[in-house]
Parts: C-alpha cells; structure tokens; sequence
C-alpha cells in the first residue's frame, strides 16, 4: 500500500503528507528546515503545521524562543482516525433524519468509476430489499474479485435474496455466488454491457465499461413497472 495514497485518503492534503513524512523519517526540526525538507514554501508549511497540530498528529517543545516540531507516533494516526468516526457517529442522526425529510420522489444519482459502483451495492444492502437483477453476465466476479464475497456475505446477513436472469447458462455464478437465490437464463439473446438491478423502491443499472458507470433512480412507480417487466422475462425463461 503506497503511504502517501493512503494518508490522502484519510485527509491528509498534499503538504501535510509532505511534512509528516518529513517529520517521521528526519524527527524534530525547525519550521524552516521543515519547509526545505518538504519542499514547500514556508508560508504553507505554517499553514500545514497547524494543521497536522490541530489533528494531533505533530506537536513541539520550545528550546528558547524557537519551535522544534516532531511528529506523534505513527500508532496516533488510528486514533485520529477513531475520533473522526466517533464524531460523524454523532452528526449521523440529524443527517439522516435531515437526508430522509428532504428526499425528493424519482430523484436520480449517477455513479462512476469502482468505487462508485461499491456505492450501488452498498445502497442495495442498506435497503435490505430483496434483488431483482437482468443483464448480470458475471460482471461483478470479473472486475471486482475482492468485492463480490464481502457483498455476498452481506448480502446474507441482511437475508437478501436475488432472483437474478442471465443470458449464458454456463456461467458459474451459483458456485461463486452462492447466496444468489435463483437463476434463470435467455440463450438467444444480445449481450449487454449495461446490469439491471431492482430492489424496493429502486432501479440501478450498472454499465460494464473500462471506466464503469453507474445510477440509482429512486421511484416507486417506476420501480414497480420494472419488476413487473422482470416478472415476465423471469416467467419464460429457462431453469439452469
């Protein structure tokens, strides 16, 4: 796992990273010493240094007037990153009860690249709605090999079930995902980039491309429509 990568992800900005790493391979130093070590102008490794003081994640001692700044122990970086849960944990109630009260009916949200796409079978979990899903050609099991067991075990814990139409009957989706319910099949039909998925109130289809593409429409009727149109492609095709 590449270090600054992952320190940008739990949000860290681009100086920081520069100057906690300065700070953890090179230990105390002077503010402008540390900009050199960085590579950054000094007016924003000040504003950095607060910042990382602010977070914890750097502190000083004063040797007469002069600041000597050293970074905490790298173990500290999980409890910042415990004190962040905790505070969205608290923020989580009022969000939601504000997201559910402004929710418009037939809203529609687009999703785009993998973790995109991690966020419509998220969103399909949280619902805890059973799946009603066309056009999946083992897709997910190709390009997304970690993901799919965890979305599986998910899946069967919620007590999720998946009625799921494929067009080719060879597929071993049963053996690598065993929590699917049913399966059913079309053999003479085109094959489509674009995955179809229907649960509760909700329609996301997944498009298959080199940058995958997703969007989650959110409306009862329109939902209802779909899973009727399911219901009759899954009446005329054929067992496995």
């Amino acid at each position: 796992m590449n270090i600054e990568k992952t320190l940008e992800k739990i949000g860290f900005s681009p100086n920081e990273i520069k100057i906690y790493l300065a700070l953890n391979d090179r230990g105390s130093n002077k503010a402008g010493k540390i900009s050199k070590l960085a590579r950054i102008d000094r007016s924003s490794c000040y504003n950095s240094l607060k910042s990382l003081l602010e977070k914890g994640l750097v502190s000083y001692v004063l040797v007469g007037n002069t600041k000597w700044f050293q970074a905490t122990g790298p173990k500290l970086l999980l409890d910042y990153i415990k004190e962040q849960e905790e505070s969205v944990k608290e923020i989580l109630p009022e969000l939601d009860a504000r997201h559910k009260a402004e929710k418009i009916e037939g809203q529609v949200r687009l999703f785009k690249g993998i973790k995109g796409i991690k966020a419509i079978f998220f969103d399909i979990i949280r619902t805890g709605k059973d799946n009603f899903v066309f056009g999946d050609e083992g897709q997910m099991v190709k390009l997304m090999p970690d993901f799919y067991p965890q979305f599986d075990r998910m899946k069967k814990e919620k007590g999720i079930k998946t009625k799921l139409i494929t067009k080719n009957p060879l597929l071993r989706l049963p053996e690598l995902r065993p929590n699917e319910t049913e399966f059913r099949f079309f053999e003479n039909i085109e094959e489509s980039p674009a995955t179809t998925n229907i649960y509760g109130d909700r329609i996301a289809i997944i498009i298959w491309s080199d940058i995958p593409e997703g969007v989650i429409l959110e409306n009862k009727g329109a939902a209802k429509a779909y899973k009727s149109y399911f219901d009759i492609l899954w009446n005329n095709a054929k067992r496995k």
